[in-house]
């Protein structure tokens, strides 16, 4: 049972019913969170693509090496970014077209031997953004020396800068909606109706942590859904040793935005923790906030047993995977259930996975 000792907002046109400044917790998320993680993000992927084009001018194994070193960077800093799949970057659907895995790798081969492909079309997400670039980085040929002769041909120099251009275009797409215009609205927008910053926001958040981390990183690959470990479909699939580390660095994501922590700093502000502490909320005698922080400990301290490779986990023990999503999948209780209810927000999205 949930107890809320303040009077919590409901979802009316009345707005909130309580006195929380959600003004400023969305300021403190534009400000602080949202808009420095995408400037991040651009700037590795500026990093990127000038990566890339050092190679297509002298391609070798020193200049692959340096590519993949921006890519890892740049896919990292994405994760920071990925949950907030709201305004421009829901518009152009950024999660979908920069980290749809596994790649399709057999269409990406078509794609280096005819220079035939249009990024545009949703049909085309597996075959672009950091999955497409794991492929073509460590997974199109079986020698690094192999790899460099497939990316050198003029196809394959087409290909690598369409699809680097492509994560940056996109990502300053959204970058300059945010600072030309949408951050104020999103910050106006502080009301408590199921379409105000903050009841969207929050849901998108929650969509995040249940089906890209929880389901998306773990519980796919683990089985969880269709009865049978699919090992095949892990992120970093064809590098063979980053799984890990892209999830780590989404699931730290997820708890700093959880808190309010600023971006690359250890500073917070307003947040869903001190919402739920502003409205002294309790789970069976304990504080929500506290138990929501506590699990995410939890689900780190259970992912630690994991190979840097999810490949390889789940291959090897894939009960490992298991009991991780398990530490994961308690907080999507807490958060689903306890929070929401706490807040008086709904989830504005289907649930079809039977969770």
């Amino acid at each position: 049972m949930v107890v809320s000792c303040s009077d919590s907002g409901d979802d009316s046109d009345d707005g909130p019913t309580d006195n929380f400044n959600r003004a400023a917790m969305l300021e403190n998320w534009a400000d602080n969170i949202i808009i420095p993680a995408y400037q991040d993000y651009v700037n590795h992927l500026g990093a990127l693509k000038s990566a890339t084009t050092a190679f297509n001018q002298t391609p070798s194994v020193a200049s692959l090496e340096t590519l993949r070193n921006e890519w890892l960077a740049a896919y990292l800093a994405f994760q920071q970014v990925s949950m907030f799949e709201i305004g421009m970057a829901e518009s152009i659907a950024l999660r979908n077209y920069s980290n749809i895995f596994p790649a399709d790798a057999a269409s990406i081969d078509g794609n280096l031997a005819d220079g035939d492909y249009n990024l545009q079309l949703p049909s085309t997400n597996d075959e672009q953004g950091f999955p497409a670039l794991d492929y073509l980085l460590f997974g199109v040929a079986s020698t690094e020396a192999d790899i460099v002769t497939a990316l050198s041909t003029d196809h394959g120099k087409a290909y690598l800068t369409a699809l680097t251009d492509r994560l940056d275009e996109m990502a300053n797409t959204v970058l300059n909606d945010w600072t030309s215009g949408y951050r104020d609205e999103f910050v106006e927008n502080s009301g408590s109706t199921a379409t105000s910053a903050v009841n969207k926001m929050t849901n998108d958040y929650l969509f995040y942590y249940e089906k890209a981390l929880r389901a998306g990183k773990l519980g796919i690959p683990a089985g969880v859904f269709s009865g049978n470990p699919l090992s095949d479909r892990v992120e970093g699939l064809y590098s063979r040793q980053y799984s890990k580390q892209l999830f780590d660095a989404a699931l730290d994501a997820s708890e700093a935005f959880f808190v309010g922590q600023h971006f690359g700093s250890t500073t917070t502000g307003e947040s869903l923790s001190s919402y739920l502490n502003y409205l002294n909320t309790m789970k069976e005698g304990e504080d929500l906030s506290a138990l929501i922080q506590s699990q995410f400990n939890a689900a780190r301290n259970e992912a630690a047993n994991l190979l840097d490779d999810f490949y390889a986990q789940v291959e090897a023990d894939n009960s490992k995977m298991l009991m991780a999503y398990d530490e994961l999948q308690k907080n999507v209780v807490l958060l689903k259930v306890d929070m929401f209810q706490a807040l008086s927000i709904r989830v504005d999205f289907v649930d079809a996975d039977g969770d």
